[in-house]
């Protein structure tokens, strides 16, 4: 059995946090840790790593990971 390895970069990162929150499945006041129900475990400690890199906390909120949100309409 093999298992193919994502390689996560900031950009996927985010537009995974940004998915949740537009689903309602997670809050932007939630911290960063709450993301790994959602990423595969095996994958986890990439996520970890470039979360770091990036100088992200994995107890920093999610809002502060995906930045404002830019709205086309009021």
């Amino acid at each position: 059995m093999t298992y193919t390895t994502i390689q996560y970069s900031l950009d996927i990162i985010r537009d995974e946090a940004l998915e949740l929150v537009h689903k309602g499945v997670l809050s932007r006041q939630q911290p960063i840790y709450t993301l790994c129900r959602y990423i595969p475990a095996r994958e986890w400690a990439c996520v970890e790593c470039e979360l770091e890199e990036c100088d992200f906390l994995l107890r920093d909120r999610i809002g502060d990971l995906i930045g404002r949100e830019k709205w086309d309409n009021d």
